[in-house]
């Protein structure tokens, strides 16, 4: 059993940046394969970023490419989603998952856990 927790969601201008932290309980998160996801109203959930178990393999979506990095730090139990040079289009709730001794899942189905969500709002 994982339990997710997400912050450091708010409001912040075009080109800003912010650091999404998801924060796991349990001894063996390192186990564990996450994937940021976000969705903006009206729209389907879609993967952001994928980060392997081991952590030596991420995933980005074209969108943020060259923008977002995905990382992890097993000691603090935590994955983090660094955000940069945002955008209005970046606007949605975002949200973290974790399948044990996931990969690179890109699909909602693929993950079991998933925390309750962060609001990131760009404006122009």
């Amino acid at each position: 059993q994982v339990q997710l927790v997400e912050s450091g969601g708010g409001l912040v201008q075009a080109g800003g940046s912010l650091r999404l932290s998801c924060a796991a309980s349990g001894r063996t998160f390192s186990t564990y394969g996450v994937g940021w996801f976000r969705q903006a109203p009206g729209k389907e959930r879609e993967v952001v970023a994928a980060i392997t178990w081991g952590g030596s393999m991420t995933y980005y979506v074209d969108s943020v490419k060259g923008r977002f990095t995905i990382s992890r730090d097993n000691a603090k139990n935590t994955v983090y989603l660094q955000m940069s040079n945002l955008k209005p289009e970046d606007t949605a709730v975002y949200y973290c998952a974790a399948k044990y001794y996931g990969g690179l899942q890109r699909e909602t189905s693929d993950y079991r856990y998933w925390g309750q969500g962060t609001q990131v709002t760009v404006s122009s």
